[in-house]
């Protein structure tokens, strides 16, 4: 008791002063304390407020470590409230009542200054005044946006100096609407957007952490229903292409064929035509396009750098490249090595680092089991129909992103829903909501997924192989394969000729650690130099949690390369490969 108050009355007073503050200081002592540790970029209101605070405080230290190419620890806490401070106050039943509130008082307010403007004609000439002279000025304010300039400074170049670009924040909607390139030039690191025709016709999104003079590349390959989004959501301390940048490598993050946008070289093309691939094509067709063309970029700017550097001698290449898939990813980076040694074209990759890797899923829960004989059975009718699967309109995108939000911020209604995601996928302990809530699942654009797609895995699970597309005749098969049936990748793993890192996760019920050890089994039969590792995972953790563990391992086995020269293949995948020819 002091001054006549009990020490609880004070705390409750207190507490009752603090939940009075700004949405951007609503933040537990425990999630400043897991700072250094950030959460997938989930508020965009918290956005805005550090991208004040960057202004302020980090203009020189971003100058500095960029010639460095590293992050002060110091650093670290202020990136990490990006990642932390969210509003969860705010849902869709308040939007709505705000929103239906202002829609009521805007129009009493034009009636009010409809009556006011009648009677004092003066009134309105200086408001037609200020209205014209403002148009003239070029008014940028929008109802519902606000724009900041957010300052980013390019890393890994002669010049780090400062520079400004417009970023805009759905603050009245509480969403996120940001892009894979807004989160990397938040932080301070440099990027570029390459453009990337397949064969057949379809634009990609190759995005890049540039460091144009490295001899070390990476590229990282998202898997289903993902985009290049899930290597960098965990911030600067928990995302592989930030700490394979900060270990000097050149970045590359690729997307597969499959957004809503349905980015085509023919802008009339059908929804049925655009959707109608399988794994196939991200196989043969997407990786391939992606891959050539980070060699072209790396090999003439590598030529304009380091011009000391000879031409390729005996097929080597000037650089290094590894790469990491996930999940789907995985499945078509094997297809993609597999059918370009059949095909008698160089794969350019030197390590492949799997996560999770698709490809085998005959051990599977009962939910997976019933929707692979309900996919068989009824694609011959859905396929036509529902060719891909996606959310087409803007508001219902925007809605998704909110509502998951929304779940995720309320533990009541986001348990539940986890609950029922988690049972719907075998029981996986992923955090489905929380990953829905991502910027990548917004309004503007987000994955789809063909139906052809789900039909193909639904034939790996059933045929219990790893199998190309069964086009489901002996004619069409032949013309693509040479043979009635489709090809079995996994008689072709003897081909791999680089090393291969499999990792698996105990608690991944969608591609349980008994399907990447069917990997591991048949490519060390085939003689492939292939290890394997299990951590305690679900199947999004990979990507979408931060697992400090999980990222020393990966970056131990990038940095295998460094010193690796080139590997002659041995002699039983040399067999293998005369055995495909």
């Amino acid at each position: 008791m002091e001054n006549g108050v009990s020490s609880f009355n004070k705390f409750i007073h207190e507490l009752s002063v603090d939940s009075d503050t700004s949405s951007e200081d609503y933040s537990s002592a425990e999630e400043d304390i897991d700072g250094l540790c950030p959460a997938s970029p989930l508020s965009q209101n918290s956005q805005f407020s550090h991208a004040n605070s960057f202004t302020k405080n980090t203009g020189r230290d971003s100058a500095t470590s960029s010639v460095r190419g590293r992050r002060k620890p110091s650093r670290l806490c202020s990136f990490a409230r990006v990642h932390r401070t969210t509003d969860r106050r705010r849902g869709v039943i308040e939007d709505l009542h705000l929103a239906i509130e202002m829609f009521i008082e805007s129009i009493f307010d034009f009636f009010h200054k409809a009556a006011h403007f009648l009677l004092s004609p003066s009134e309105v000439k200086r408001v037609l005044y200020r209205w014209f002279s403002s148009q003239s000025r070029g008014n940028e304010d929008t109802y519902g946006l606000s724009d900041a300039c957010v300052p980013t400074a390019t890393l890994g170049e002669n010049d780090p100096t400062l520079t400004e670009r417009k970023t805009t924040f759905h603050q009245s909607l509480n969403t996120d609407a940001r892009t894979c390139q807004d989160v990397i030039t938040e932080l301070g690191y440099p990027y570029e957007a390459i453009r990337v025709i397949t064969s057949d016709g379809y634009v990609l999104l190759l995005e890049r952490i540039p460091r144009r003079d490295s001899r070390k590349a990476v590229y990282l390959q998202h898997g289903i229903l993902d985009s290049s989004m899930g290597w960098v959501s965990n911030g600067i301390v928990g995302s592989p292409a930030f700490a394979a940048y900060d270990q000097g490598f050149d970045v590359f993050l690729g997307n597969f064929r499959g957004l809503v946008s349905r980015d085509h070289v023919d802008k009339n093309i059908s929804s049925r035509k655009y959707w109608r691939y399988s794994v196939n094509e991200h196989g043969v067709e997407d990786i391939p396009a992606m891959i050539e063309k980070i060699h072209q970029v790396k090999t003439a700017e590598l030529k304009i750098s380091q011009p000391e550097l000879e031409e390729e001698r005996n097929g080597d290449q000037p650089y290094k490249l590894c790469a990491i898939s996930h999940s789907l990813g995985g499945a078509a980076m094997l297809m993609y090595v597999i059918t370009r040694h059949i095909e008698e074209k160089p794969h350019r990759l030197s390590r492949l680092i799997l996560l999770s890797p698709a490809g085998f899923h005959h051990d599977s829960p009962l939910p997976l089991t019933a929707m692979e004989y309900l996919v068989l059975l009824l694609a011959p009718v859905l396929g036509p129909i529902v060719p891909g699967l996606y959310i087409p309109t803007r508001f219902f995108r925007m809605l998704v992103n909110k509502l998951a939000r929304d779940f995720h911020n309320y533990p009541a209604v986001g348990g539940l829903v986890q609950t029922l995601m988690s049972y719907v996928v075998g029981g996986d302990s992923s955090n489905w909501v929380g990953v829905l809530g991502l910027p990548h699942y917004n309004m503007n654009d987000m994955p789809g997924l063909s139906f052809y797609v789900v039909h193909h895995l639904a034939q790996i699970k059933h045929e219990k192989k790893f199998i190309m597309y069964d086009y489901g005749s002996a004619s069409a098969n032949m013309a693509l394969y040479g043979s009635p049936k489709p090809l079995d990748l996994g008689e072709y793993y003897g081909v791999i000729d680089i090393p291969v890192d499999l990792v698996a996760g105990k608690k991944d019920n969608v591609i349980r650690p008994t399907m990447v050890q069917e990997h591991q089994r048949l490519m060390k039969d085939a003689g492939v130099d292939v290890s394997y590792k299990e951590y305690e995972y679900a199947h999004l953790d990979f990507t979408f949690s931060h697992h400090e563990e999980l990222l020393a391992y990966v970056m131990s086995r990038l940095l295998l390369v460094q010193a690796a020269q080139k590997q002659p293949c041995n002699q039983k995948a040399s067999r293998s490969t005369e055995k495909a020819k």
